[in-house]
């Protein structure tokens, strides 16, 4: 089990990782072995709870196909299993954003100062303007 908070955990499997070559540094190596690493986590399968899930959609944006997958790449290092770690640390991460619920908007009026700093650049502006016309015929 993962820990993403106190309250809650996924199944570790519940996320697939794939091996592909990684671009970038590392020499011959990068040609020859398979270090970048692709975790996807299947969010409307998860354990996950809806609102969470909900959420974790809209946070994770493009990375979420069609099917309902969210993808995580890594290639940030030489070692595919330090790969391995950044991309579960990258799921973690954006799942304990996603369950942190919003805070609700509170409504709020104008302060009576606000309002009168309001009417008082309108009737500036409302001056100006009025200057700006023909002058009047003598």
């Amino acid at each position: 089990m993962i820990e993403i908070t106190p309250t809650l955990n996924i199944d570790e499997r519940e996320l697939s990782f794939d091996y592909v070559r990684a671009s970038g540094p590392g020499g011959q190596n990068v040609n020859k072995v398979a270090t970048a690493v692709q975790l996807y986590f299947d969010v409307h399968r998860s354990s996950l709870p809806p609102d969470v899930r909900q959420r974790l959609i809209r946070l994770a944006g493009k990375r979420v196909n069609a099917a309902g997958e969210l993808l995580i790449q890594s290639q940030q290092y030489r070692t595919q299993e330090k790969n391995r770690e950044d991309a579960r640390r990258r799921l973690i991460e954006l799942i304990r954003r996603a369950a942190t619920p919003p805070k609700p908007r509170r409504k709020t009026k104008p302060t009576r100062a606000s309002k009168k700093k309001r009417l008082e650049t309108k009737k500036r502006m409302s001056t100006v303007k009025k200057l700006r016309g023909k002058p009047p015929d003598d």
